[in-house]
């Protein structure tokens, strides 16, 4: 398997964030106007190695899928920045699954080899409304103390200073 494989036989398309997807879910119903539950997959590649910098309303669940180990960035509300890596080898730490809480800003990076590949559930649905990607001026005026190490994973279209 390798990731241009991936990308036909799951049907991928290029994602805003960086990487690729598809929505594989969308529950029937609805909670107060929003989807229940959605789902999706989502493939980091060695061409596009970095899912940049976000956050969402929503809780989002990982689970990874296959490939290579993919490390994951996180900032709490509060600032709290921390590090997690979702991939195979449970004894060294790795994750099998995560739980992003919403209004977490996030940013996933792709550990070597070819692709990196999760399956993400988000509850209530994700909703692009809910969706924000980061700029450099809002993650400085926000989070200084860690500007420097997190300008690598902001969008290139979103890494102006004004």
């Amino acid at each position: 398997m390798n990731s241009a494989t991936l990308i036909a036989q799951l049907d991928l398309e290029p994602h805003l964030e960086g990487g690729y997807f598809r929505r594989s879910y969308t529950a029937p119903h609805s909670i107060n106007g929003r989807p229940a539950m959605s789902s999706i997959y989502y493939l980091l590649t060695a061409d596009s190695p970095v899912g940049h910098l976000h956050r969402n309303r929503s809780d989002i669940l990982h689970f990874w899928q296959g490939g290579s180990s993919l490390r994951y960035t996180l900032i709490s509300p509060d600032g709290e920045l921390s590090h997690k890596v979702m991939g195979p080898d449970i004894s060294a730490g790795e994750q099998l699954q995560m739980l992003v809480p919403g209004d977490y800003w996030k940013a996933s990076e792709l550990c070597g080899g070819d692709y990196g590949l999760i399956s993400e559930a988000v509850c209530p649905g994700f909703d692009f409304a809910d969706h924000q990607l980061a700029s450099a001026a809002q993650i400085q005026h926000d989070y200084p103390q860690h500007c420097q190490r997190l300008a690598r994973l902001i969008s290139p279209s979103r890494n102006k200073n004004s």
